[in-house]
């Protein structure tokens, strides 16, 4: 897998995994909608086995987008952020931006998310509505409260 890192004045995206800040990650993501009730070991094991893009101003972590793939035909984007101080300067749509151009992350076949409010953003990287939704099932095992958002 190859790392990617680029930046951008001030701010820095890369895939090092070694500069991800778990305990920074983990202090957005539980309070969030969609992953308030996971509990930090489970977000540390989320991030050991993603594929992850840190988003840093100045070396602190003030985003990140999470990948789940195969690397051949599907992935799976999820718990995408960018603090609410850096949110209106362009860095989610350049975060995303990122991720998909990849190049480990080309060529597949199906990339899906799930949102309850950032549509617009998502569609400006081509997401859309499940063309087939009567295809797709799920095994929901959370409570309603920790709905999953990208």
């Amino acid at each position: 897998m190859s790392h990617f890192e680029e930046s951008r004045g001030p701010w820095t995206i890369t895939t090092d995994p070694a500069r991800l800040d778990v305990e920074a990650i983990y202090h957005y993501l539980s309070a969030s909608y969609w992953a308030k009730n996971r509990s930090r070991e489970s977000v540390e094991r989320s991030l050991k086995n993603s594929f992850c893009f840190g988003l840093y101003d100045a070396g602190k972590q003030i985003g990140l987008a999470r990948v789940i793939s195969d690397f051949a035909t599907f992935a799976y984007l999820c718990d995408v952020y960018v603090l609410d101080a850096y949110q209106g300067k362009g860095l989610g749509t350049w975060l995303l931006r990122s991720v998909m151009s990849h190049p480990d992350l080309q060529n597949l076949r199906r990339w899906i998310l799930a949102t309850r409010d950032a549509h617009r953003l998502y569609r400006k990287s081509g997401f859309t509505e499940l063309q087939t939704p009567e295809r797709w099932m799920e095994i929901l095992t959370s409570p309603p409260a920790a709905e999953t958002r990208s």
